[in-house]
């Protein structure tokens, strides 16, 4: 079932408390001025962020359930439950929302754990999440001070600070957000290169 923007952002909105939802409205404008901003696609932006949360508040065993039935990354299910509304959400977005724009369900799947080769879209809807004005924790100003200039330079101090959090915790770090950290890595250092010459 396809629904248009208001429709969806009713439907997003009552699946969560209202502080989230606010949550959710700080990365709508804020994937929208870093999509602008860095010549991403605002519309993609926004519909990716306001479906990226959707089912954070749904519990936990039926997201696992939804990750277990439909040849979601299993290995999601041994690391922190956090990650797993990213999957679950692409999956509801598709199926139950008509989202069939890949790069709009990438950009939700991969909103907390970040990965390879991170697009445009993916990583405006990632740093978007980390950085929305209602965010409130160390360094978060630092970030977006690095935004106002440089994307892949601010997205990399988030996945710092989420690294740094989880080893601090002495939790375990999901793959995936390593290669993603060592990805923009790769990619400052190009790029720098690339100016030297």
């Amino acid at each position: 079932m396809k629904l248009n923007r208001e429709q969806l952002i009713a439907s997003v909105k009552e699946q969560m408390p209202e502080k989230r939802w606010l949550h959710t409205l700080g990365v709508m404008e804020t994937s929208i001025q870093l999509a602008e901003r860095f010549g991403s696609d605002p519309v993609k932006a926004e519909l990716a962020a306001i479906l990226h949360d959707v089912c954070k508040y749904w519990r936990v065993d039926e997201q696992a359930r939804i990750i277990r039935e439909n040849s979601l990354p299993q290995d999601l299910l041994d690391y922190d439950k956090e990650l797993w509304h990213a999957h679950a959400g692409a999956w509801v977005a598709r199926t139950e929302y008509g989202v069939d724009d890949e790069e709009v369900l990438d950009a939700i799947r991969y909103h907390t754990s970040g990965r390879e080769r991170m697009t445009l879209l993916d990583k405006v809807v990632c740093l978007a999440d980390y950085m929305e004005p209602g965010r409130d924790y160390p360094g978060v100003h630092m970030i977006r001070e690095i935004a106002e200039h440089n994307l892949e330079r601010a997205l990399l101090a988030g996945f710092d600070g989420t690294i740094r959090l989880l080893l601090d915790r002495g939790k375990r770090i999901y793959p995936l957000t390593v290669l993603a950290r060592n990805g923009l890595v790769v990619e400052l250092n190009e790029l720098m290169e690339t100016n030297e010459q």
